[in-house]
């Protein structure tokens, strides 16, 4: 089977911003999803680099439009590697080749008859670099840049789009998914309800010279979109080329719904007047905003995606907005949202099983992977849960369902984590009758976490990368596609030695909430307050040293009877001792096991609701919009049970 997937190639007047990259990192998962499922795909983007918003950014910096276009468009190319996003070609619409397509199209489609020259009278919007009807003006302004456009009277030549539009029409009907989501397919066939008129095509020199020159008449440049859309032919080598063959009959779209009615109408129409076959799918996603705020270069909340990845991470940004985001609806960017998914999801349930999984799996049998004995009843459940994960993944994967696909993972995980508090593998340590027991839950974990690597290589490539190599898998040749047999289970060889790995996803803590000025990202650490002079307040030294910190992991927790906040923890330091924490509001019982904490270990017993407790866990105390917060501390790795803190 073949993919082939491409963004919009991004008008170069302004900077890579969040927009930009959350189009290309879902081309980008989307290519990569298709590989892993053997598929042969290639995935294109590139940048837009004619028209009159060129010209205005180029003469505001004092330098030829050729210059700044070479700038901003090395900037896009220089973005896509921090996001690690790889596309098979990156095209500029002032690349030779692609000139010499438009031109050849252009001729073309003129000589068929459907571009033709007259005079125009019109409201022209210099943003949208084209004439609006009166149906298109909200309270006489131009519904996307809120200014009134100017009438302007002007020869150009014109494309017959109005034959061509009962044929799109019916395409649109008679396939339904020829544009998704649905709520965008009802607004291009409501557009459609009313005369399509034709589409202006050319630009007259005397007002614009940066752009292609028409074949038939070269007093006349082409308009943007006209040359612009023609990128996804040119990249395939339209007309001849193999690629071209190979890849169009397949070719699926994805943009913002901004640029909905090019791509979904001026595109297709074109297309129908060169008498080539229409691209299979456009794809539509919806605005992000931050803090719930449209981004806007005036009121200075434009985010840039290498500040993020600075900020928050690469696999953390990733795996953000295409958890956050439900494909064709907006969705808000904040500090608070970012920082909530990295510690909830990505530092709580999937880092803490994978380095409780390979502590276990290194304390017990030494780094190396058992060989699992007869499974149990509850062992069949976990595996078929497994097997059963992967369809619903794939399935929401293909139809652009990013986040149901995530959910379906993380569900996963979390059964997972249920797993290791119902098998006690702590517990059977202690029973040498239990050694198989061991051996086929370390398994089965070890397989889950295989398959969870497997699955999020398309979102989170980095990450899964070190899953994998931790797990001792070489990662070109031992991971299973998603189409073979062992992508289900058995992937992972006993005897074979776990490698080391550092903490897959550390907490994020002290963010502030992102503000964006002035293309910045805010949410940086806070600055520790500088000590004061004065000794009031402060401890000495040995005071200090009298605690007595530990590392401790939590084996068992019940709730403590008529207490809705405490919990008692049996924790090992390296003796086991119980606990009594006030964290009940803020985890769950099951959600504890296997952790490790750090705690004063030479505190006076207390009790506490009845409850003897024989130390002190400590936590992190934060204040999120006026509520607190309790966060257990912890060490970056997993070490031995009893370790002193020093």
């Amino acid at each position: 089977m073949t993919t082939y997937i491409t963004t919009p190639i991004y008008y170069v007047n302004a900077q890579p911003h969040l927009g930009h990259a959350y189009t290309t990192i879902v081309a980008d998962t989307y290519s990569r999803f298709k590989r892993l499922c053997g598929e042969n795909v290639r995935f294109q983007t590139g940048t837009d680099e004619h028209g009159d918003k060129i010209v205005e950014a180029a003469e505001r910096e004092d330098v030829p439009p050729e210059k700044y276009v070479d700038r901003i468009s090395r900037m896009f190319r220089d973005t896509w590697p921090l996001l690690e996003i790889a596309p098979d070609n990156f095209i500029r619409t002032t690349d030779p080749d692609h000139i010499a397509t438009v031109r050849d199209i252009l001729q073309k489609v003129h000589d068929n008859g459907d571009i033709y020259f007259d005079e125009y009278t019109g409201l022209y919007c210099r943003g949208c670099e084209r004439f609006l009807t009166d149906k298109e003006l909200v309270e006489g302004n131009c519904p996307d840049h809120q200014v009134p456009p100017k009438e302007i009277a002007e020869q150009n030549y014109f494309f017959r789009m109005s034959n061509y539009q009962q044929q799109l029409i019916d395409h649109i009907r008679e396939n339904p998914d020829f544009i998704t989501p649905e709520r965008y397919r009802n607004e291009v066939l409501s557009f459609l309800s009313e005369p399509l008129e034709d589409l202006c095509i050319s630009r007259p020199k005397s007002r614009l010279k940066w752009g292609i020159e028409l074949p038939f008449d070269d007093k006349f440049v082409t308009y943007v979109w006209f040359d612009a859309l023609i990128n996804y032919l040119t990249g395939l080598g339209y007309p001849e080329g193999q690629d071209y063959a190979t890849f169009w009959p397949v070719a699926e779209h994805v943009v913002a719904k901004d640029i909905l009615k090019p791509h979904a109408i001026y595109w297709p129409t074109m297309l129908m007047s060169m008498g080539v076959p229409l691209y299979k799918k456009l794809h539509v996603h919806g605005y992000w905003n931050v803090d719930d705020t449209k981004m806007s270069k005036s009121i200075g909340n434009v985010v840039r995606p290498g500040l993020l990845v600075e900020e928050y991470g690469l696999d953390t940004l990733r795996y953000f907005v295409l958890r956050e985001m439900s494909f064709g609806l907006d969705s808000s960017f904040s500090s608070d949202a970012i920082v909530g998914r990295q510690n909830a999801d990505l530092a709580n349930d999937l880092g803490n099983l994978y380095s409780r999984t390979m502590a276990m799996v290194q304390k017990y049998r030494g780094g190396k992977i058992p060989a699992p004995a007869d499974y149990e009843k509850q062992d069949e459940v976990f595996r078929q849960a497994v097997g059963l994960m992967i369809p619903v993944y794939r399935e929401a994967m293909s139809d652009f369902r990013f986040h149901q696909a995530l959910q379906a993972v993380w569900d996963l995980v979390g059964m997972a984590n249920k797993f290791i508090v119902v098998s006690e593998p702590w517990t059977l340590a202690k029973d040498p009758t239990k050694e198989g027991r061991l051996d086929t839950v370390l398994y089965s974990l070890l397989e889950c976490l295989r398959i969870v690597a497997l699955v999020l290589q398309p979102v989170m490539p980095t990450a899964a990368g070190r899953m994998t190599a931790g797990l001792g898998l070489d990662k070109k040749s031992d991971v299973t596609r998603l189409l073979e047999p062992g992508a289900n289970w058995g992937g992972l060889a006993p005897g074979s030695v776990l490698q080391p790995v550092e903490s897959l996803f550390p907490r994020l803590e002290g963010r502030k909430k992102t503000k964006g000025r002035k293309g910045k990202v805010a949410g940086k650490v806070k600055k520790a307050k500088e000590v004061p002079e004065s000794d009031e307040g402060l401890i000495p030294f040995d005071a200090f040293t009298k605690l007595d910190l530990r590392v401790a992991e939590i084996v068992a927790v019940k709730p403590v009877k008529k207490s809705e906040k405490l919990l008692a923890l049996t924790v090992k330091v390296p003796e086991e001792r119980t606990i009594v924490a006030g964290i009940a509001e803020y985890y769950q019982p099951a959600e504890l096991i296997g952790r490790q904490v750090i705690v004063v270990a030479n505190l006076k017993p207390a009790k506490l609701m009845g409850v003897t407790s024989q130390g002190m866990i400590l936590v992190a105390r934060e204040q999120v919009d006026g509520k607190e917060r309790l966060v257990l501390s912890t060490v970056s790795d997993a070490v031995a049970a009893g370790s002193k803190i020093s």
